[in-house]
């Protein structure tokens, strides 16, 4: 029989899309007050991969992913979410179309892990109306996508993005690091 083990923390990440009415340097200042010092970050990059939010968020939206240093227990993993809504309706218009969409999830050593509202077959259900997927997977030295794969997480730049974050947060599990407990914040 097995024993029970608490997880190790995990790294905590987001991705974004921005509309390019938002100040980058705004949202980035506010996530790292929120979710702590950003340790890694890709450029923006033109999101082409599908027209899903230009109806919501209009065009020529950038994509940029972005991860924090303090390590977080992976059972936040739904209050981070409920925190990303309320940080995304800061952005928003007055008729609540969002100009910044945050997607949290998390990496360990084997898996990254998105946190989503929708359900579905590759989904499990984590708590407060929140769900979360495998949506890459560790094996043979590199991050591989599954069949339901978002096509901007199989891009070769952000499977380097998550490599290289898999790298760093293996040197933190290595030395002592602050881990953050996210709250609800009433913004």
């Amino acid at each position: 029989m097995g024993s029970v083990r608490l997880p190790a923390q995990v790294q905590l990440f987001c991705a974004l899309l921005v509309a390019p009415t938002v100040s980058l340097h705004e949202v980035e200042a506010v996530l790292a007050q929120t979710y702590g010092p950003i340790v890694l970050r890709t450029p923006p990059l033109p999101f082409t991969q599908t027209t899903y939010y230009e109806r919501e968020m209009g065009p020529d939206l950038s994509r940029l992913y972005m991860a924090f240093e303090p390590l977080i227990n992976m059972a936040a993993l739904a209050t981070v979410k409920h925190t990303a809504h309320r940080l995304e309706a800061l952005w928003s218009t007055a008729q609540g179309q969002r100009r910044v969409n945050v997607d949290p999830g998390y990496l360990d050593l084997a898996k990254v892990v998105l946190a989503s509202t929708k359900d579905h077959s590759h989904r499990l259900y984590i708590g407060d109306g929140i769900f979360a997927e495998v949506t890459l997977r560790y094996r043979q030295r590199a991050f591989q996508p599954w069949e339901w794969t978002y096509p901007d997480y199989r891009a070769p730049a952000t499977l380097a993005f998550f490599q290289q974050l898999r790298e760093l947060y293996r040197a933190q599990l290595r030395r002592p690091v602050p881990t953050f407990t996210p709250t609800l914040y009433a913004l």
